[in-house]
């Protein structure tokens, strides 16, 4: 009777249960897991090899996983300091509903890219989840400044740059809930506007940028650079012109106080974006070197990605 049980469950089982697994458990990584439960169950082609490649990581992506997080835990021993995004009850309530009400077209531009891509190409899973930890663990580095606010990078110039502008704002914006929560860094009534600067505004400068050096016949790397370190500055240019527009001088208006916070933020964030630039360009060697199937899968390498 047990056996016939044991029996009808296997019989009820999902399809998806059907699928191939990897021996070994340590291959079940919860990255896939946690994609698969926040954009739903991915259809393959039925062929048993694309299935096993969709899920095992090869060795190539064992050894990329290896190196991102070794060269993302070199930077994990600086110091905490406050966090540079606006904080809770900054803003003024109005001000917090407009960010998030200009925000809402690009999230949900984004979230509907990556349910199709990933229908289209199951194997930039990992490359989307590689990219939401480089942009969590960077953006988490605080410098203080000699001004005495702080600074940090952004990480999302290489989203941008992989994976196109809308698809980073779900990144960023997963990154900012998890951080306003779990680090009190930034806020959850300022989410909109710290999604807009560090999500959107600096992904898609990156994103032009890239696009516009690369039709140009520029160096790939040098392109990378040079998107990154713009994506970086813009973001705290776009945070500044928010805190002035909320808090005008009272003497000098928006055009004092914008100078004002842009002062405060330079010289930490400067050499900051120039390390950002540095660290996306080694992040793209990596990749390439370990991921070259997975970044012709999105397009990267011959230059068609979408938004």
């Amino acid at each position: 009777m047990a056996y016939q049980g044991y029996a009808v469950q296997q019989a009820r089982r999902p399809a998806f249960y059907e699928r191939p697994f990897p021996a070994t458990d340590d291959s079940r990584n919860g990255v896939y897991f946690a994609a698969l439960s926040l954009f739903g169950k991915q259809e393959g082609d039925g062929s048993p090899e694309r299935g096993k490649k969709g899920i095992a990581m090869t060795k190539k992506q064992k050894k990329l996983v290896v190196f991102i997080t070794a060269l993302c835990g070199m930077f994990a021993i600086v110091p905490a300091a406050n966090a540079m995004h606006i904080m809770e009850g900054f803003l003024p309530i109005t001000f917090c509903v407009l960010w998030g009400v200009i925000c809402v077209p690009f999230l949900v531009v984004g979230f509907m890219n990556i349910r199709k891509r990933l229908d289209e190409n199951r194997q930039m899973m990992m490359l989307l989840a590689l990219t939401g930890a480089f942009v969590f663990v960077i953006s988490s580095l605080k410098i203080p400044s000699v001004t005495g606010s702080c600074s940090h990078m952004t990480g999302t110039g290489l989203g941008a740059i992989l994976f196109g502008p809308c698809v980073t704002s779900i990144l960023g914006i997963i990154v900012l809930i998890f951080r306003a929560i779990l680090l009190a860094h930034g806020g959850v009534t300022s989410l909109g506007a710290n999604c807009f600067s560090m999500a959107i505004a600096g992904p898609l400068l990156s994103f032009g940028l890239y696009k516009l050096l690369a039709k140009s016949g520029m160096n790939r790397k040098v392109n990378v650079f040079i998107a990154a370190f713009a994506g970086d500055l813009f973001t705290y240019c776009v945070t500044s012109f928010q805190l002035a527009l909320a808090h005008p001088s009272p003497t000098g208006g928006f055009g004092y106080a914008l100078v004002k916070y842009l002062g405060v933020f330079a010289p930490t964030q400067v050499p900051l974006a120039v390390i950002e630039g540095i660290l996306t360009v080694v992040i793209v060697i990596g990749l390439e070197t370990y991921a070259k199937d997975e970044l012709k899968g999105i397009g990267f390498l011959k230059g068609a990605q979408n938004g």
